[in-house]
């Protein structure tokens, strides 16, 4: 009769047998480097949501956050490094952003005692705050980092934003959970968006040769100024959805609509009001 220890054996040697029969890029960014990262930035964009911000340093904490992201991208390709100041130097457009977000939410809802109340607890502004930072990555080509950092906030508030998004300014995520922003999404300036909100793609068939096409716009574009409320789904690189409209909860719609338009549920299937 075997005993344990040779089982164990057998189990870790079965481990090492089976893999995957593509090649796997080996990518050491560690966890605790990332969310270090997301900390960082935040001190630098929203210093009131520390406790002690009096004590904060900002040129210190810059330095650090300059340090760590050189870091991150050395460790995933030696090369990558040489972006670092590049994309420390967007920083500040990032922040002039961010602020004109969390005014959007601050202005748009009435439950938010205060700014510093959103900026210190809302998840839909910390999520926007680390899509941001993604999305500049991506904007550099860099590998691996904007997806994790996009993870990361997906654990951490339920929202799902893609770093391959385009997002424009004054964009509101309101309570959050189960949004999801795929990468081709194209948001205008002004939009809001509740919980439960798709941004989606229709299912993909592959191409003659049985590959998934990449690459092409699979996602919607909303207008300036579109409200979403919740639980919406709004599908396919080819729906546009005009400036202003409303798209009322629950409602799934896979074509474009103009705008100043808004759509909703009844019984007999979809409804349009222009106003």
């Amino acid at each position: 009769m075997k005993d344990r220890k040779s089982d164990r054996e057998e189990i870790i040697a079965e481990l090492r047998r089976i893999d995957l029969t593509v090649n796997i890029d080996s990518v050491k960014i560690s966890r605790l480097d990332v969310e270090m990262l997301v900390e960082k930035a935040k001190a630098l964009f929203f210093p009131v949501a520390f406790l002690d911000t009096a004590s904060l340093d900002f040129g210190r904490t810059f330095e650090e956050l300059s340090s760590l992201l050189k870091k991150i991208l050395s460790n995933i390709s030696s090369g990558l490094s040489n972006k670092t100041e590049e994309i420390i130097g967007q920083l500040p457009k990032i922040k002039k952003t961010l602020i004109k977000d969390a005014l959007a939410i601050y202005n748009s809802d009435p439950a938010a005692a205060s700014l510093s109340e959103v900026i210190i607890c809302y998840p839909g502004l910390f999520a926007d705050m680390i899509y941001r930072i993604a999305h500049l990555l991506y904007l550099y080509d860099v590998p691996y980092l904007p997806r994790v950092l996009s993870e990361y906030a997906h654990e951490r508030t339920g929202i799902d934003i893609h770093p391959g998004a385009k997002i424009g300014e004054s964009f509101c995520i309101d309570h959050g959970t189960g949004v999801v922003i795929g990468e081709t999404a194209e948001l205008g300036e002004g939009v809001k968006i509740y919980q439960g909100v798709t941004i989606g793609a229709k299912s993909i068939s592959p191409d003659p040769s049985g590959n998934l096409r990449r690459g092409n716009k699979r996602h919607p574009t909303i207008g300036n100024g579109c409200v979403i409320y919740a639980g919406a789904t709004i599908l396919g690189g080819d729906t546009i959805i005009g400036d202003h409209c409303v798209i009322g909860g629950n409602v799934w719609l896979t074509h474009s609509i103009p705008q100043n338009t808004t759509v909703y549920y009844n019984k007999k299937g979809d409804c349009f009001k222009h106003s």
